[in-house]
């Protein structure tokens, strides 16, 4: 029986061990609501069918009785190659069923052009089954992986694999999905890349626990990905939690979506690098350039950051305001200059937040683009145990 045929006390049992785990019976109940009897009935199968242990070290011993075994996730017992697309290179890790990596690779991208794409993330599969069957990562080989989760940004439909739009790539209603799975013979899924981020955040990570959170990226594009009541919004359409393109004002930019004034426009890499090239009068300026004159005391500079600041702080604000998260947590390359904008972010959302939306945590938190790929596995991992339906 695969888990994606267990019944769902089964299937929300090992959702709480993979996020939560190791657990004892008794708390593994507590924490999903279901009656003793009906966890030893859950994991039966889950045992038997190997995808969860019983764990040989025991919990600490109960005030009364014997010490309670702990039951948690065999990691190994599936495996998923996760990889992120850029615009210019490819991301891809290995991972088992926690998503956690066992072999990580990138490749440069020569073309942007659909099959050229295809054909360098299906030798980079192959690179990564190599890796594996030649260092045995975990015991595993190269033919166990069970599915491949790619991730790309833009408007990117999970449920039929299709890529409606991705501006950084120029692509429209490319069937990704599809196409990798036919170039590499193994299942494969496909998810925006934030939100496939926010998966693994969710099981993993900062949001992990949380019954709502948020994630931002800052970078190339400004993205977000919301979890709300324990599930990663996707939207009807594919589309959600776009707060890169809510209008902000300053509508003489225009965004890559080609409406003018969204938070893009403003904040990503590309917008301030363009800014501070105005500012300055040297075209030739790159981001790295910019932040050393910010650093430096540039007035005309520090400014463009600080209007990137602002932008940040109305997004940010404006999810507190509609779905008043735990938490929200800033990631993205462009984290890497946060301290130039934090504040001008702190000072807006605290003026732009109603109410006790302003109360809600603020996280920064730095990640690599191999946690993005991780994410590409998570989101396959997912599929395997919470199909879409």
């Amino acid at each position: 029986m695969t888990l994606a045929d267990q019944p769902p006390a089964a299937a929300l049992v090992f959702q709480t061990l993979l996020a939560q785990g190791p657990l004892t019976r008794a708390e593994a109940g507590r924490r999903t609501g279901l009656s003793a009897g009906a966890v030893t009935k859950a994991t039966a199968p889950l045992l038997s069918d190997g995808w969860i242990t019983e764990l040989s070290t025991p919990a600490p011993k109960r005030p009364t009785g014997r010490p309670a075994t702990l039951i948690a996730v065999r990691p190994e017992r599936a495996r998923f190659i996760g990889v992120k697309v850029t615009a210019d290179e490819l991301i891809g890790v290995l991972a088992d069923l926690t998503a956690k990596p066992l072999v990580a690779r990138r490749a440069a991208l020569d073309s942007r052009d659909v099959d050229s794409v295809v054909l360098a993330i299906a030798r980079l599969v192959e690179r990564l089954r190599a890796a594996a069957d030649a260092g045995r990562s975990g015991g595993v080989r190269g033919e166990d992986v069970h599915s491949i989760g790619v991730t790309i940004s833009g408007d990117v439909d999970g449920q039929t694999g299709v890529v409606q739009y991705s501006p950084f790539l120029d692509w429209r209603r490319v069937a990704l999905a599809r196409l990798v799975e036919a170039a590499t013979g193994t299942p494969t899924v496909i998810e925006n890349d934030v939100r496939a981020l926010t998966v693994t955040e969710q099981w993993f990570g900062a949001g992990a626990g949380l019954d709502s959170f948020a994630l931002i990226t800052v970078g190339a594009g400004i993205g977000c990905g919301l979890s709300i009541g324990g599930r990663v919004v996707s939207g009807a359409h594919g589309v959600s939690g776009e707060v890169g393109h809510l209008p902000v004002g300053g509508g003489e930019r225009t965004c890559t979506c080609g409406n003018t004034g969204c938070v893009e426009a403003v904040a990503s890499t590309h917008a301030i690098t363009d800014q501070a090239r105005q500012a300055t009068g040297n075209p030739e300026l790159t981001m790295a350039d910019a932040v050393r004159l910010a650093h430096s005391g540039d007035e005309a500079v520090r400014a463009v950051f600080s209007r990137a600041g602002h932008a940040l702080g109305l997004a940010i604000a404006s999810v507190a305001n509609l779905i008043g998260p735990e938490r929200i947590i800033i990631s993205g390359e462009g984290v890497a200059t946060y301290d130039l904008f934090a504040e001008q972010i702190r000072e807006t959302f605290a003026a732009r937040a109603f109410g006790a939306a302003a109360e809600c945590d603020l996280l920064l938190r730095p990640l690599p683009f191999e946690e993005w790929a991780r994410g590409g596995a998570a989101v396959a991992a997912q599929r395997l145990f919470a199909p879409v339906r």
